[in-house]
């Protein structure tokens, strides 16, 4: 039993790896479910890591009376901007 790597990018490679594993029918009934307890351990790890990331997302681009920020992650303005629109108006796309 490996313990989930440190990295979200490491994560989903390991995932990948053993999705393919699984989906080749090479392995015996004993690895394949040693194969996906490792597969849902590490889901659950990612799931965690993502959960986290977004919260400290809203956190970061929450106003201060509590509605969400939303902003461009680009630097250069956006079109809608120079016709008068209220981006700040959107859904979050969470």
């Amino acid at each position: 039993m490996s313990t989930p790597p440190q990295d979200f990018a490491a994560t989903v490679t390991e995932l990948e790896t053993i999705v393919e594993r699984l989906e080749s029918g090479e392995l015996s009934l004993e690895d394949a479910l040693t194969a996906f307890e490792q597969g849902v351990r590490l889901t659950r790890d990612a799931q965690q890591r993502l959960d986290s990331a977004e919260l400290k997302v809203r956190a970061l681009s929450e106003a201060p009376e509590g509605k969400l920020d939303v902003a461009p992650f680009h630097a250069a303005p956006e079109p809608s901007a120079a016709q008068g629109h209220d981006d700040s108006e959107e859904t979050p796309p969470w």
